[in-house]
């Protein structure tokens, strides 16, 4: 499905959006969770990206799959491909818990109903939560980054290098 535009693979077109926004919504959940001001200004901004975290790696996935078989085998893009792997369900986790913030703080950020503070020690759980997905969220995807382009610039890749300039 998700192959070529105009004869270019179009995993490096995903991929980029995907490294952009996973961080992105890694970011943004923790100083939702960390920060009232924030969380009431940005209402659904975490939910949002972390939704759109979810719909991009598997997107990220199927195109390297296809760009996979166009190139030949080499253990740095098999790594590069175990690796991937590993990023949804921390994306997925990421998602769960923007969701949870906003339901819990949703009299909060949208100033309805009674202004009663919720136990403290559900501020810390979800805080907690923020930060363990949004950490292993962003781990994994740098981890990814770092093996897609280690193969794609290597002289292991399987295919010639680049046209261009090799310092």
């Amino acid at each position: 499905m998700l192959d070529t535009i105009a004869g270019l693979p179009v995993h490096p077109l995903i991929v980029h959006a995907t490294e952009v926004v996973v961080p992105t919504a890694a970011l943004v959940i923790v100083v939702a969770a960390l920060w009232p001001r924030f969380r009431k200004w940005a209402r659904f901004l975490p939910l949002l990206l972390a939704l759109a975290a979810v719909v991009l790696v598997p997107l990220s996935t199927q195109s390297g799959e296809a760009l996979e078989e166009r190139v030949s085998e080499s253990a740095l893009i098999e790594t590069h491909a175990d690796l991937a792997e590993g990023l949804l369900p921390w994306v997925i986790g990421l998602a769960v818990v923007a969701g949870v913030l906003l339901w819990w703080n949703y009299r909060e950020i949208f100033g309805r109903g009674s202004t009663r503070r919720a136990p403290r020690w559900v501020a810390i759980v979800l805080a907690a939560a923020a930060l363990l997905a949004s950490t292993g969220t962003t781990v994994q995807a740098i981890r990814i980054g770092h093996s897609g382009a280690t193969a794609v610039w290597s002289d292991d890749m399987g295919t010639p290098a680049p046209a261009g300039n090799k310092d």
